[in-house]
C-alpha cells in the first residue's frame, strides 16, 4: 500500500517538476507522513528525483551549451559541492536536521514564490549588460554555496541554480533551464552516491518514488500545454506555506 501511494506520489511530483517546478516542497513532507525521518526523507527525495530531471534535459539536449574548459570546470565544482553538502548531511545529527527542516522548507517555499522575479531581474540585468555571459570564475563563486545547498537538502536548488546560468547565457531561459536541468541531475547523482556508500537510501520507497516521478515527467509535459501555470504555482506556494508551519509547530514547540 504505502509503495503504491508512494508511485502516486512520484507521478504528482513528475508532473509538478514538467510544469512549475518546485516538486521537493511537496515531495519531501509525504515521505515524513510516511513515517521516514527528516533526514532520510531529504535523501530519499534527492535520489528519487535524479533520473527525472537528466530526463528533462536531454529531452532538450540541443540546447545544453558547449561543453568547453569553462563549462566542463562549473559541472565539476558543482559536483564535488553536492557531495560535500550531501557529506555534512550525513554528519548533521538527525534532532539538529529536524530543527532546521522548517528554515529549509520555508527557504525553498519564498525562493519558488518569487521566482518569476527573480528570473525578471536576471533577464533586465543581462539585457543591460549588452552582451552575453560566459560561463566563469564569477560563476562559479556562486554556484558552489548553490551546490553545496542542493546536496544537503535540494529544495529549491534548481531556481537557484536557473539565476546563475541565467546571468551566464545572458538571460537565455531556455539554454539556462536545460543546463540547470543537467547539471542538477549530475548534483543529485553526486549525493546519491555519498548516501548510497554510506547505506543510508530507503531503497523501496525511493524507487517507488523514482518510477511515479518518470511517469509524472512525460504526462506534466503534454499538461503544461492545458494547465495554467500561475494556478499550479499559487497551489504550489500556499501548500509550501502550510507544510513549513506546520513543521515548525512538530519540531519548534
Amino acid at each position: 500500500m504505502t509503495s503504491a501511494l508512494l508511485v502516486i506520489t512520484g507521478v504528482a511530483s513528475g508532473m509538478i517538476a514538467s510544469m512549475v517546478g518546485g516538486a521537493a516542497i511537496v515531495v519531501y513532507p509525504v515521505l515524513i507522513a510516511f513515517g521516514i525521518a527528516p533526514q532520510t526523507a531529504a535523501m530519499c527525495n534527492l535520489t528519487a528525483l535524479t533520473p527525472a530531471t537528466m530526463l528533462a534535459a536531454l529531452a532538450d539536449r540541443s540546447q545544453l551549451p558547449p561543453f568547453n574548459r569553462a563549462f566542463v570546470g562549473l559541472i565539476v565544482a558543482s559536483v564535488v559541492g553536492a557531495a560535500l553538502g550531501a557529506s555534512v548531511l550525513m554528519l548533521t545529527p538527525e534532532r539538529m536536521f529536524a530543527v532546521i527542516v522548517p528554515l529549509l522548507l520555508g527557504f525553498a517555499t519564498v525562493l519558488f514564490a518569487f521566482s518569476e522575479r527573480i528570473g525578471a531581474w536576471l533577464h533586465a540585468r543581462a539585457a543591460d549588460r549588452g552582451h552575453a555571459i560566459a560561463f566563469n570564475v564569477g560563476s562559479l563563486k556562486v554556484l558552489l554555496p548553490v551546490s553545496f545547498y542542493g546536496g544537503y537538502f535540494g529544495a529549491g536548488v534548481g531556481i537557484l541554480i536557473l539565476a546563475v546560468f541565467s546571468l551566464a547565457t545572458g538571460g537565455d531561459y531556455r539554454s539556462a533551464n536545460v543546463a540547470k536541468n543537467f547539471v542538477s541531475s549530475l548534483n543529485g547523482f553526486a549525493a546519491s552516491v555519498v548516501f548510497a556508500t554510506q547505506g543510508a537510501i530507503p531503497w523501496p520507497q525511493t524507487l517507488a518514488l523514482m518510477a511515479g516521478s518518470l511517469v509524472g515527467a512525460l504526462a506534466g509535459s503534454q499538461l503544461a500545454r492545458i494547465v495554467p501555470r500561475g494556478i499550479m504555482r499559487v497551489v504550489i506556494v500556499v501548500v509550501g506555506a502550510a507544510l513549513t508551519i506546520a513543521f515548525a509547530r512538530r519540531y519548534w514547540f
